[in-house]
Formats: C-alpha cells, sequence, structure tokens
C-alpha cells in the first residue's frame, strides 16, 4: 500500500476529485418524479467538472436524506448502478462511487460491476454517533466481498467522519492508524464537521503523520482561496460544494469556479 496508487490511477501528482451530487432517486422523500430530469443533472455536473481540468469523479446518492444507516433498498443501487454506467461511458476520468450513509458493500459491488476506480466508505472501523443513530464499522464483510469477488477498487475511508461523533473521545491519528492497519483501507479522507466545511490543517498533519506511505485525501471545504493552505500534506483533493453555483450544494455545479479551483491548485 502506498502514495503511487493514487497518481497512477489518476495520472496526476495530486489529484483533485469533483463530487457528482446526485439528486433525490426513487423512494427517497424528496423525489421529483422524474428520472429523466436525475440523469440529465448528473451528466450536466460531471461534464462542467471535466471540462473543467477535474482528474476524477464521485458519484454519490446525496439527495436521498434521511440516510439509511446500512445497507440501501435494491431500488437505489439498481439505478446508481445505471447513472456510473453511463458517466463510465461518457467520461474517461476514473469514477468512484460513495453510497450514504454507509453502505460500502453496494458500492463495491457498484464498483465492481461498472469498473470504477475506487469507493468511500464513510465508516469502515469502529462505531459513529449519526443522524442515522450509531453506525458500525463494515471492515470484515467489505474486504472480505472485495477478496471474493477480485475487485480492483481502492478504498478511501473517512477519519474522523463529518456529520458524526466519537462515541469515546479518541486521538484522530488512532483511529487513522487502525483504518489502515486493521481495517486494511488503501487511503483515507480527512473532512471538516460537515458537508462544505473546511477541515483542520492540524488534524490533517496528524494523520498524515501516521499514514506512511498511504495517501492522504482532503474531503470538505476546499476553495479556490484555501486550496493552496491544504497541498503541502494532503496527497489528493475531493471538491463539492464550493463548485456549486453561489458555493450552494444544492446548485448545479459552476464551470467558472471549477477553472478558478484548478487554476488556484495548478495542478
Amino acid at each position: 500500500m502506498n502514495r503511487s496508487w493514487l497518481t497512477d490511477v489518476f495520472a496526476a501528482p495530486k489529484p483533485v476529485i469533483g463530487m457528482i451530487h446526485v439528486p433525490p432517486l426513487p423512494g427517497s422523500p424528496r423525489y421529483g418524479g422524474d428520472l429523466r430530469a436525475v440523469r440529465e443533472a448528473v451528466l450536466r455536473d460531471a461534464e462542467a467538472l471535466v471540462e473543467g481540468g477535474i482528474h476524477g469523479l464521485l458519484l454519490e446518492n446525496f439527495g436521498d436524506a434521511p440516510f439509511w444507516p446500512r445497507r440501501v433498498p435494491a431500488v437505489v443501487v439498481a439505478h446508481i448502478t445505471a447513472l456510473a454506467v453511463e458517466l463510465r461511458r461518457r467520461f474517461s476520468v476514473p469514477l468512484g462511487v460513495n453510497v450514504l450513509r454507509n453502505d460500502g458493500l453496494s458500492a463495491l459491488a457498484i464498483a465492481h460491476a461498472v469498473g470504477a476506480a475506487f469507493i468511500r466508505v464513510n465508516v469502515l472501523c469502529g462505531a459513529r454517533l449519526t443522524d442515522q443513530g450509531i453506525v458500525e464499522g463494515i471492515a470484515p464483510r467489505l474486504l472480505r466481498d472485495r477478496a471474493w469477488l477480485g475487485a480492483n477498487a481502492r478504498i478511501l475511508a473517512d477519519v474522523d467522519v463529518k456529520h458524526s461523533a466519537p462515541l469515546a473521545s479518541r486521538p484522530i491519528e488512532e483511529e487513522a492508524e487502525e483504518i489502515l492497519v486493521r481495517g486494511l483501507a488503501d487511503g483515507l479522507i480527512v473532512s471538516g464537521a460537515a458537508t462544505g466545511r473546511p477541515a483542520g490543517p492540524a488534524q490533517l498533519r496528524a494523520v498524515r503523520d501516521v499514514a506512511r506511505d498511504a495517501p492522504v485525501l482532503v474531503g470538505s471545504g476546499i476553495s479556490a482561496e484555501n486550496v493552496g493552505e491544504y497541498l503541502d500534506s494532503a496527497d489528493g483533493l475531493i471538491v463539492g460544494t464550493w463548485l456549486k453555483r453561489d458555493g450552494n450544494v444544492y446548485q448545479p455545479i459552476d464551470p467558472a469556479r471549477v477553472k478558478a479551483l484548478m487554476t488556484a491548485a495548478g495542478i
């Protein structure tokens, strides 16, 4: 396990991965009844990200709140898979999958089916108190599923994941080391307290110090104004909210903001 896999997959020294927040899907409370509109929104955002120079995409069922704490219904898996197939067909950049809140098993199955490069798992090890209740780690089942499938998708795991609290106080570097050594994650993600909020530079450095050769990415709060503060410590960036029109997470991707971020990053 080393940082070089990240560079190899994304063909960039410090890749910037753009979030694709899928609108509410069938079965979720806010679904609008128009699947074509969902598909068009996803493809429009993906095109804006790729044309702006983003190195990869991360597909996530962001619109499905309130989220299931563990496994999602089959209809969600089916529709995310259909969208992932379309993204893989249209765009050549690497694709990742995150199934909220913590259905890494479905994310892995989707990634295996469509040839996605990676998945994101919010709680790989331990347990966190969230708005879905207590969400428990899935490493034992997930890593065995990956071995059984012979899947190539890498696992990026959150440390001190946003929108959650620990059940007991613990240094972030201890959690990070356990996720890598005992959870067998391929890389770590450090985020702020909530969507769009910046990660703490001190937390990022603490995780970077114990991660050794594993890549560490910043998972929230990146903007054109602060991106330079994170590039020394981070091996990659996952960006969503700031790239939206007016920095509003519920708006479409703004192509001008994508270009501004990539220019500021100088990657």
